[in-house]
Order: structure tokens, then sequence, then C-alpha cells
């Protein structure tokens, strides 16, 4: 017979299976597990998980296959990958083709804790999304798509390139969306570094979660947007314009690129 659960995690690590059990029992989610791709396939079949918890790398097959088997059935569960910092690449590439977000290991509670409750925010989201979809007088709006000039990391942040050829960065609306009200944003600085897929600024929020921002590109920061150091709320009333977060100098846009999807996409 067919289960509902949470969560779904697979990894071919018992000590990250018994991580994520723990960790997630505590705010009450149930969960299953799989430690390997044959298993997890089997489960997928005959089960439905909101959310999917998967290690890129495994003996038998890897994340994106799990990826491809979710499309290819159609099955709308949410999937975060887990990867090590050696293989960030992959873990962008899993953005783009679908995964809401992806986590380092080694992790901490707060990390996947913080990660899991905006897989579930933008599970119930999606759902929405598919209700409304089928009322043909509604025009309530979820979340705003960015502008179409503008390039996606999965759906986290964005870059809109600028004619001097530095670019902008920023939070997108959906990522909003999935969090509590910004109370405090931890910044960069000027000059300092940033690289895609890895973290560039958090969010604290009202339920005092922390949400760490992935760069949607590498490069050098030349300006940090100073109207939302005080006003952080700028982000969630303006996202696409006045609430950018950084001005930055890409290091090698044209190989990164590839991993960011157009707005214009979002479009129908």
């Amino acid at each position: 017979m067919s289960k509902a659960l949470d969560i779904l995690v697979i990894d071919d690590e018992e000590v990250i299976i018994d991580a994520v059990i723990k960790i997630c029992a505590l705010d009450n989610y149930s969960i299953d597990s799989a430690n390997n791709f044959k298993t997890a396939s089997e489960k997928i079949s005959k089960n439905h998980y909101s959310i999917i918890l998967c290690d890129i790398m495994m003996p038998d097959g890897d994340g994106f296959q799990i990826l491809d088997e979710l499309n290819n059935r159609n099955i709308d569960s949410t999937i975060i990958m887990t990867t090590g910092y050696s293989t960030v690449e992959n873990a962008v590439k899993s953005l783009y083709k679908g995964a809401v977000d992806f986590i380092p290991k080694p992790f901490t509670v707060d990390e996947l804790l913080s990660s899991v409750y905006r897989a579930n925010k933008y599970q119930i989201i999606k759902e929405k999304q598919k209700l409304l979809s089928l009322q043909k007088n509604s025009d309530e709006l979820l979340y705003v798509t960015g502008p179409a000039k503008y390039l996606r990391l999965g759906y986290s942040t964005w870059i809109c390139q600028e004619r001097e050829g530095s670019v902008l960065i920023g939070v997108c609306d959906l990522f909003i969306k999935t969090i509590e009200t910004i109370q405090e944003i931890e910044f960069q600085e000027n000059d300092e570094e940033i690289a895609q897929g890895i973290c560039c600024a958090s969010f604290k929020c009202g339920n005092d979660r922390i949400h760490k921002i992935l760069s949607p590109i590498s490069g050098r920061i030349v300006e940090v947007n100073d109207n939302i150091k005080n006003n952080p709320n700028l982000i969630e009333k303006d996202p696409y314009f006045e609430g950018w977060i950084y001005r930055v100098i890409p290091a090698n846009i044209e190989y990164e690129i590839k991993y960011l999807i157009p707005c214009s996409s979002d479009r129908i």
C-alpha cells in the first residue's frame, strides 16, 4: 500500500541517514531511508514523499538519475541534494536540473533544518499553484518571477548583467516566500571574492532560523547595497530591483552561465 511520508533520505553512508533521522525528528517529520539508488527507485515507485534528501554520488547511481526519474514519472517531490565541497559544481548542476537546494557535508543541525524548512514551504507553494491553475478566473500571485533578462541559480538567487561588465546579485522572490520575515542580513565586504554555489550572505529570520544565500556567480564584490543594510525588508518588498545585494565583477561568467536559467523561461 502506498504511504505518504514527509522525507526520503537517500545516502550510502548510514551515519548520514542516522543523523538526518535524528535531526528531522526534532521538527516532527516522518522519515524513510534508502542506502542505494535501486532501493530508492523502488520506494519512490511505491510511496509519495514531499521531500527527497539525496546524496549526489552513490555506488550504483547518482542524484541526477533520481532527478531524471522524478521528471520522467511526473512526481512532484521537492529534492534537496547533499554534497561535499569538492563537488560543488555538480551541486550547482543539480539546481539547474530541478533540485531546490543543496547542503554540504558535513552539515550542521541548523543547516539541515533550515533547508528542509524551505523545501517544505516550497512544496506547499507548488501545491497551491496547482490548485490556482485549475481556477480559470484566479489572478492570485503566490510569488513574482524575475524580469525576462535576468538569470537565476535554481530558485534561489539571480544575476542581472550590466553594460559595464558588472552584474547585480539578488534573491528570487520564490526563495523569499519560503522563509519568515528577514530580521538581519550578514554580508560579505567589498573586494571579497565569492564563488558560484557557495554561501555569499545569510538571512536571520523571525523564527530564528539562518538561511544561507548561494552565490549565482563567481567574482569580486565591488559594492554592497547599503539601502538593505538598514532596511532588510526591502528585499522582500522589491527583490528584483531596489533589493539587490551585491554588485560583482564576474570571474568566469562565460563558463558559469551554463548553470543559470533564463527567467524568461518562467513565463507561459
